[in-house]
């Protein structure tokens, strides 16, 4: 992924490149850990850091066309699907393996550390329980008026990228 990231001269391709590889590393990251709510909130902070390096980047760089090399985009779609199908063989492969070598013993301690997971991700759900729904609503509540106090704090004629004349 990097020695194609290092071939691309122009910003814009390499944000896209940056993006496609958050999603590949955050897919990845979400099947080891059977919850999605890591990668969730990853690709969410690298989205935001994107739009952020997009906003400059189209502020401060010529309007240059971007050379569009099919080739180069052929090979970066066979490396990442390559990526992906050894990530999954050498995953489930593991795992099978795994389970087909174990005793009685082994697996009766291993349904138990099973069920001790759960019960912790039980405690992770929780927040979204009915009791908690009040906690939860008051916090959205709150994120969303200071959303819109931010919004107003700001004034769109003085920002730091561009003088609008009027």
């Amino acid at each position: 992924m990097s020695i194609i990231f290092m071939l691309i001269k122009h910003p814009l391709s390499m944000m896209i490149i940056i993006i496609i590889y958050t999603i590949n590393i955050c897919m990845m990251v979400g099947l080891i850990n059977k919850t999605f709510w890591f990668s969730y909130i990853l690709f969410l902070i690298m989205l935001g850091g994107m739009m952020i390096l997009f906003m400059y980047m189209t502020n401060l760089i010529s309007n240059k066309i971007i050379k569009f090399n099919f080739l180069m985009f052929i090979m970066f779609l066979l490396i990442l699907m390559f990526m992906n199908m050894i990530f999954i063989y050498i995953y489930n492969d593991y795992y099978l393996n795994f389970y087909l070598n174990m005793n009685n013993k082994e697996m009766i301690k291993l349904n138990y550390n099973l069920l001790m997971n759960f019960e912790l991700n039980m405690y992770i759900n929780k927040i979204f329980m009915t009791n908690y729904n009040y906690i939860s609503l008051m916090l959205i509540s709150y994120l969303f008026i200071n959303l819109i106090a931010i919004v107003k704090i700001i004034n769109i004629k003085k920002g730091p990228l561009r003088i609008i004349n009027n």
